[in-house]
């Protein structure tokens, strides 16, 4: 006997004319409602240079209780609002004693509740909270690896799990060798958030896995001296020593340019302690390392003679402070971790060496 089908089924097959959704409208219009001032009733200022961005109050709090709170309740002490326009000595005694009465009589130009806020944001960059307001306005928004630190740690800041798992799946397709520097440039300002903490650990074990190719790019030289640092002291890092040596040059050159008071010699010192020069061909030391005049001549007759004889040097002599860099690799069980510790060159927190006893970004020292 043939099945019979439940009406339900069949109802199933039939499209449903009754639900009509046009999202993408609706995005493209909340989009263009938070790119017109006029329309919006609180004001951003974000980061150093204090860029305008513009925001609806009550959609900021329905999508995000910490924006509920920071808008509806206690002001956050992090956040400073403008200051109030100052009020003659009538003006405040009523405001005091008949505080209704000045609200019906503002209530035409302006409901009680409905002000136009101004805040300061100083936590994230003008691009990174831009594309935050936009994402709860319209609930989509381009991920690019340039900001991605900043809006994954911008999303979990104010309390949008959604978006923070949605940076955290691109992070997985977004690093690659054009990608790596910018995002480890990026970690410099969002480090003390637990989210950059867990990325850039991954960052760094793609760099660890192509080591030779990152070590060759030309964005390598954009990177704080602590981090190159970082990079090259590790046990993990898969590249040949002349290549560290090659990237250390490139990167103290490029300083150089910047600071032309500052010998080669003394900028290039800071990285010496991280390259196993006895691991470089003795073709390749006598060719390209000793002309250059800006490696010590101990350590070039050290390695030559380590290689001719492994038990003619004591390993501790094969480089500046190798003995110290080792001890700190034991005692640490990876060579380099990421940590958050203060520079002494300015109060931002950075990314630092583990081996290293000065992990600061700020004017190179020799060794």
């Amino acid at each position: 006997m043939p099945e019979v089908l439940p009406l339900s089924g069949m109802a199933d097959a039939e499209p449903d004319l009754s639900t009509f959704e046009n999202k993408s409208g609706l995005a493209e219009d909340m989009k263009f409602l938070a790119s017109m001032p006029e329309l919006c009733d609180v004001t951003f200022l974000v980061g150093e240079t204090r860029e305008p961005v513009c925001a609806v109050k009550a959609v900021l709090a329905a999508r995000s209780r910490v924006f509920q709170k920071m808008l509806y309740q206690a002001p956050s002490p992090q956040r400073k609002k403008e200051p109030p326009p100052r009020e003659n000595k009538l003006r405040l005694f009523l405001k005091r004693s008949s505080e209704p009465l000045l609200n019906l009589q503002n209530a035409a130009q302006q409901p009680p509740g409905q002000q136009h806020q101004t805040l300061i944001i100083e936590e994230f960059e003008p691009d990174v909270f831009r594309q935050l307001i936009e994402y709860i306005h319209t609930g989509c928004v381009t991920l690019q690896p340039r900001t991605l630190l900043g809006v994954m740690n911008a999303a979990d800041y104010y309390g949008l799990e959604e978006l923070r798992r949605a940076c955290g799946g691109f992070v997985q397709c977004c690093i690659n060798v054009d990608t790596v520097c910018a995002l480890l440039a990026s970690a410099e300002r969002y480090i003390q958030y637990k989210c950059t903490k867990s990325l850039v650990q991954k960052v760094l074990e793609f760099v660890d896995e192509h080591g030779n190719e990152v070590l060759n790019l030309g964005s390598f030289t954009l990177l704080p001296q602590h981090v190159v640092r970082l990079i090259l002291a590790r046990e993990e890092l898969r590249a040949d020593e002349f290549t560290k040596f090659q990237a250390a040059l490139m990167w103290s050159k490029k300083y150089c340019d910047s600071n032309q008071n500052t010998p080669l010699k003394e900028v290039i010192g800071n990285f010496l302690e991280y390259i196993q020069f006895h691991k470089i061909p003795a073709n390749v030391l006598m060719r390209e390392v000793h002309p250059l005049g800006i490696v010590p001549y101990s350590i070039i007759m050290n390695a030559l003679a380590f290689q001719a004889d492994p038990r003619s040097v004591d390993p501790g002599k094969l480089s500046p402070n190798s003995s110290r860099v080792r001890r700190a690799r034991q005692s640490h069980g990876r060579s380099m971790s990421v940590q958050s510790s203060l520079d002494p060159y300015g109060s931002n927190t950075t990314l630092s060496s583990s081996g290293s006893s000065d992990p600061a970004s700020g004017p190179p020292h020799s060794n």
